[in-house]
């Protein structure tokens, strides 16, 4: 397992167009591309993600922060959502970090005492979708969520925008 970095981070907004107006005005991010167009729930990201029941993300952003991780824009809907957590409070929306192996890095993962979400690598969907592109969900042992994520060709959104993610360059061995 090669890990490379932090390919990005996910946060959960109440209005997905006024997040990305703050982040632009903030930070001079770049908007990049919206990775659904249409609201998604069902079994896979109650179970996927470990949401409850009923759940649906309605949007998924994606945001270019300079020279580092990229940021994702989540907006779901869900009975009972709660208000972010306080800085003191522990956790976060999720962390996804880079790796070359995801079936490696996800028995590490599992090896070190995170649970694997959703049965395992999905191939990763809509305008992330490309030949090796995968992503999993697992939970660490105190209830975060952490993503593992390999791209390894051309995804689809690169025919709707010269921009690219930022991508960890490989390690030396």
């Amino acid at each position: 397992m090669n890990i490379r970095g932090i390919d990005h981070i996910g946060i959960t907004v109440p209005d997905i167009k006024q997040a990305t107006e703050f982040f632009v005005k903030a930070f001079d991010a770049i908007y990049m591309y919206d990775i659904i167009d249409a609201p998604i729930g069902g079994a896979w990201i109650e179970e996927g993600l470990g949401v409850p029941e009923g759940t649906t993300i309605q949007s998924i952003r994606v945001l270019r922060l300079g020279n580092g991780p990229n940021i994702e824009l989540f907006d779901y809907s869900a009975t009972g959502q709660q208000a972010a957590a306080l800085p003191c409070d522990l956790g976060y929306q999720h962390v996804a970090i880079f790796v070359d192996d995801i079936a490696a890095a996800s028995e590490k993962l599992e090896g070190a005492g995170a649970r694997i979400l959703g049965g395992g690598a999905r191939d990763l969907p809509g305008a992330e979708a490309g030949e090796g592109c995968q992503f999993l969900y697992a939970k660490a042992p105190w209830g975060s969520t952490i993503e593992l994520v390999t791209y390894s060709s051309v995804q689809a959104y690169h025919s709707v925008t010269s921009f690219r993610k930022w991508t960890p360059e490989p390690r030396s061995k």
